[in-house]
Order: structure tokens, then C-alpha cells, then sequence
């Protein structure tokens, strides 16, 4: 029988566990293996709505009109978004139309992990019913996995994390200045953490003397409030011994990573662009978990690109171009990322998850695109079973909204039905985390309302991952 990690916890004494020991132990390792175990979930988050229809687009029509529509709506010239069909790169059939789908030439680094590795899921027209156009609403609701508005505690992975991790546990680290949406919880530590060799205790810079002192009356203050019988106190004091504890154990990543993997810390570098430096860091905490290093535990990242609000100067497929420069820094950063952990012989291990708060309308509104609906979502790894999931939008004119948008379907005979993208956060939490079916539809409910518009009935066995 199952023991889960929380209950598993929850029963032991706390003077048995507590301290910097607490993973070392057998039974807690038991029990963490009934989670995600030695598994690691990545989340990169493409901020500002990135245009999926420029993103994985139709090469040619199939048994319907996707290119035509595409060709009709994009324009070309100066200003244009329309990316000729002989510069996108193969990834396939659309499910739907049979139409020939291809990747933004800029995403060759996506292309290849697809065509060399079959290390890439493409999941299309992925978005949810009465979708917002607001970016602060969207991405709520993306965060959340909450479109209904109503009263949800933390995010779709820290409500994960707060049901699995108690607050003594650092399970999560966002390579960000501040808490992402979808990793806020209530019950469990995440450290954000923007550069590990800046990471550490914020003693004050007057005099060096005293941080011993100082050091052991925050420890001692908080291991008397974590032993209180108050909820409150008790997470205070816990979630503060643990973030000293790792103040000091997750800066000295940092120099492990560049002193045994110079090679793979000049190719991040070599890219010099944000995206590859985030994804360092992972990397080196990723390294840090593989080696043993005491009292370093995270499971679970996240980390973001912004830039994607493309409204003016989108591009096509020029390499110059704004959408481009992005999809290449993305494109590139994932491919070096993926290869480091293939060489550190975790990527079996790993998946990584790819989104945005929605896409772009397919017209152009002079040299670039609208706030969208649905979109593609991405997951990436080394046991993920790649290949095109969902069908692709309906862009023809005449299925386009008041908004101009593509509508949300959940219509079991419309042929462009919608993948609602609680179904790949409910698949991801079943098969990858290990949760079980009735707790991931506990974090997620369902909807309420007409079947055919709302998402009244759970997918949380898609296809995804390799047996």
C-alpha cells in the first residue's frame, strides 16, 4: 500500500526528521518516491502570449483549408507574418486535416530534439472555455488551471506541492526575482532563486563578526516557532529553517557545476542570451540533486521568457525579426539544456512543459497580431512520446468569433475539437507525478455547464509518456 509523503510526515516525530538530515532517510525517500520520486518537472513559461499560429503553422491544406486560411488572413511584404511553406521545418500531420504541419524556422532547436530524439509532444488548440484577452486574467487562469474564477489556494503545481511536501521540504525552485503564479502554495518552501552565486542569507554588509550570532538566533528563533502548536507559527518557523538551511547549501552549485562541466557551462554561455543562462541554472541545481549535494531536493523548476506581446514589428521568418529572435533563443537554450541532462543521464528523468497565456488572432492588425485563444502547448524530454496531439485550430474565416478568434470546443463530434489544457496539467500530475486520479481532479474540478462548451469530462490519460 501507498504511503504518500504528506502522511508519511505527518506520523513520524518530528525530532526524528527535522534537520539538515531529513532526505537521507530511508523512509522518507520511500515515501518521496510515491510522488514524483527521482523525477524532475520544468516549466518555462512564454510571457506576453506567443503567436501559435506562427509557431506551428499548416504547410499545406490536407483534406481542408488550413493553408488557404493561413495564406488569406498573413500578409506578406513589409510588415507581413506569413511564413512561406518551403522555409518551415516538418513535424508532421494535423490529425484532423491531414493537413502538413511545420515548426517557425527559428525553432531548429525544437526541430531537431523532434526529429533526432522523437523527444517532443506538440499539443495543439490547447486553451480553455470563455477564454480572457487580458494578460493578468490569462495568465491567472493558466496558473491557477482555473478558469471559473472561483476561489482556488495556490497554483496547479503548488497545490500539488502542498498536498505532497511539508513546509520543512524545499521541493521547488523558480529561476525568477519572484514566486511564479503556478508554484504559489500555502503548505510547502519554494526559493526563488535568479543567479545561485548571489544566493545566500541576507546578513547585513556592516560587519562580518557577527553572522555566527546572528545566524544561530534566526535558527533557534524559528526552530522555537516550528515546534508550536499554532499552524501559522509552526510554518513560519519551519519554511524559515529550511530557506537558511538552503541559503547555504544551493550557492556552492554554482562552482560545482562550472569546475565538472566547463564544456556544457561554455555552450550555455557560447548562446549569451537569458533564456540559456535560466536554464543554466537549472541545469546546475538539476547536477547538484545527481550528485548527492546535501540538503539540495528540488524536483520541480520554472523559469520564463517574456517579449511575446507582439502587437507591432512580429516578423515573419527573418532571423532579425522579433518572433524570430525569440523562437531562436527559446529554440536554442531548450536544445543545449536537453543535451546537458542527456550527458548528466537524467533527461529519461525530466520533462519539461511549454506554454503561454494564450496565442494570437490569425489577422494582422498591420505589422503584427491581436491577443488570441487557443494555442500549442510543448512537452519535452527524453521519455515523452513524441508527436502531434490535438488538432490544430480552426482558422478559416468562417469559424472565427466576434473576436476574430479561434472558438473553445469540447463537441465530441466537432473535428477541431479543443484540448482543454487541464487535461495536459491532469496528465502530467497522474503519469509524471504519480498522484492519483480522484486527488488531481480534487486540485482541478471540473466545470459546470453544457458539455459540448465546457470541460465537464476529464482527460487525464493522454498519451504522452513512453511506458
Amino acid at each position: 500500500m501507498k504511503v504518500s509523503r504528506r502522511k508519511f510526515l505527518q506520523g513520524a516525530t518530528a525530532g526524528a526528521l527535522l534537520g539538515p538530515s531529513l532526505f537521507n532517510h530511508a523512509l522518507v525517500r520511500r515515501s518521496l518516491a510515491n510522488t514524483i520520486g527521482n523525477k524532475y518537472l520544468v516549466v518555462l513559461f512564454l510571457d506576453g502570449g506567443n503567436d501559435g499560429i506562427s509557431t506551428i503553422v499548416p504547410i499545406d491544406d490536407g483534406g481542408a483549408t488550413l493553408r488557404q486560411a493561413y495564406d488569406y488572413h498573413r500578409k506578406t511584404g513589409p510588415g507581413g507574418c506569413r511564413i512561406p511553406s518551403g522555409n518551415l521545418l516538418p513535424i508532421g500531420a494535423d490529425p484532423n486535416t491531414g493537413a502538413n504541419l511545420g515548426l517557425h524556422p527559428s525553432l531548429q532547436g525544437i526541430h531537431d530534439l523532434h526529429t533526432q530524439k522523437s523527444a517532443v509532444a506538440f499539443l495543439q488548440g490547447c486553451g480553455y472555455p470563455d477564454y480572457s484577452l487580458s494578460h493578468d486574467e490569462a495568465r491567472s487562469i493558466w496558473e491557477n488551471a482555473n478558469p471559473t474564477g472561483a476561489a482556488t489556494s495556490g497554483g496547479w503545481v503548488g497545490r500539488h506541492l502542498a498536498d505532497c511536501y511539508e513546509p520543512t521540504d524545499v521541493p521547488a525552485v523558480a529561476v525568477d526575482w519572484s514566486l511564479p503564479g503556478d508554484f504559489r502554495n500555502a503548505g510547502t518552501s519554494v526559493l526563488t532563486i535568479k543567479r545561485l552565486e548571489w544566493f545566500g542569507f541576507p546578513y547585513d554588509w556592516y560587519d562580518g563578526s557577527d553572522y555566527a550570532a546572528k545566524r544561530a538566533a534566526f535558527d533557534a528563533i524559528h526552530a522555537e516557532a516550528g515546534a508550536s502548536a499554532m499552524e501559522d507559527f509552526a510554518y513560519i518557523g519551519n519554511s524559515g529553517a529550511s530557506t537558511l538551511i538552503s541559503s547555504e547549501a544551493y550557492p556552492q552549485l554554482h562552482d560545482l557545476y562550472e569546475t565538472d562541466r566547463p564544456s556544457w557551462n561554455a555552450q550555455y554561455s557560447a548562446l549569451d542570451s537569458s533564456m540559456a543562462r535560466d536554464f543554466r541554472e537549472i541545469a546546475k541545481m538539476i547536477y547538484g540533486v545527481d550528485q548527492g549535494v546535501p540538503d539540495v531536493n528540488a524536483r520541480y523548476f520554472q523559469c520564463r521568457n517574456g517579449g511575446y506581446d507582439t502587437h507591432s514589428g512580429q516578423g515573419d521568418d527573418d532571423p532579425n525579426g522579433r518572433l524570430s529572435s525569440l523562437h531562436a533563443e527559446v529554440g536554442d537554450a531548450l536544445s543545449v539544456f536537453y543535451e546537458d541532462l542527456e550527458d548528466m543521464g537524467v533527461i529519461d528523468d525530466t520533462t519539461i512543459l511549454v506554454w503561454s497565456e494564450f496565442s494570437r488572432r490569425i489577422q494582422q492588425n498591420g505589422n503584427g497580431t491581436d491577443h488570441g485563444s487557443q494555442g500549442p502547448m510543448l512537452l519535452i524530454g527524453g521519455n515523452v512520446k513524441g508527436g502531434i496531439y490535438g488538432n490544430h485550430p480552426n482558422i478559416n474565416a468562417g469559424a472565427l468569433n466576434g473576436d476574430g478568434n479561434t472558438p473553445y470546443s469540447q463537441a465530441a463530434l466537432d473535428p477541431f475539437r479543443s484540448t482543454d489544457f487541464r487535461d495536459v496539467y491532469g496528465s502530467i500530475l497522474k503519469q509524471w507525478t504519480g498522484m492519483s486520479h480522484g486527488d488531481v481532479l480534487t486540485l482541478m474540478p471540473l466545470d459546470v455547464g453544457p458539455a459540448d462548451d465546457y470541460w465537464t469530462v476529464e482527460n487525464f490519460d493522454m498519451d504522452l509518456f513512453l511506458p
